[in-house]
């Protein structure tokens, strides 16, 4: 099947991405590990021996640039629909976690402790539509924080990646009342067309 002229487009931009191009020389596995990055930098999030959770952690950039700093007294946990290359220190986890036996399986991986960090990087095969897109998007965040409102230590943090359209502000507030310290960010990693934003949530209440 023929490409489209967006679907052109867009790999074009793709390989000429400057930060396509440093995650390649960096060996990491996507551009999207710069977006961490750069919240890591400005909020420190992530620390050595703290145990992990990445939600939509395909292809596992995020994981992997986590589990460099948490080190062997830590722990990351990936979970994802999709399958992913092995990354060594990460448990991987393939299943959607909103299903009881995935659920059941990560319950076994942290054994009864508190998660000090979840991160979701969740989005939907989007569509072009923003009525069809932006309540998918919001129904995947909620998910997220409804899982970190459940296994998260009370000084624990969640990052989770929204899209800026209907329901943002209410999310946005729900989260504030939620946790002691709710940040937003916009990485410059970020498409500058794109719509997404991080919500950096610290301390839950």
């Amino acid at each position: 099947m023929p490409r489209s002229k967006s679907s052109k487009r867009w790999l074009q931009e793709h390989h000429q991405d400057a930060y396509v191009l440093k995650a390649r020389e960096q060996g990491y596995r996507s551009r999207a590990v710069f977006k961490l990055a750069e919240i890591q930098q400005k909020d420190r999030i992530i620390k050595p021996g703290q145990l992990v959770l990445d939600l939509g952690a395909a292809p596992g950039g995020w994981s992997e640039y986590a589990q460099q700093i948490v080190g062997d007294q830590g722990k990351v946990i990936a979970l994802d629909l999709l399958p992913i290359e092995p990354i060594a220190g990460v448990e991987f986890l393939q299943g959607d976690f909103t299903e009881q036996k995935t659920l059941d399986q990560l319950v076994a991986l942290i054994d009864g402790c508190r998660l000090d960090l979840v991160l979701s990087d969740m989005a939907p095969n989007l569509s072009g539509v923003d009525s069809v897109d932006q309540p998918r998007a919001l129904y995947l965040a909620e998910l997220a924080f409804d899982l970190a409102r459940q296994f998260l230590a009370a000084d624990g943090v969640f990052v989770v990646k929204l899209f800026q359209g209907q329901g943002f502000e209410d999310l946005i507030a729900l989260l504030r009342q939620s946790f002691k310290s709710t940040r937003l960010r916009k990485p410059d990693a970020s498409r500058a067309r794109s719509s997404e934003i991080y919500a950096v949530c610290c301390g839950l209440r």
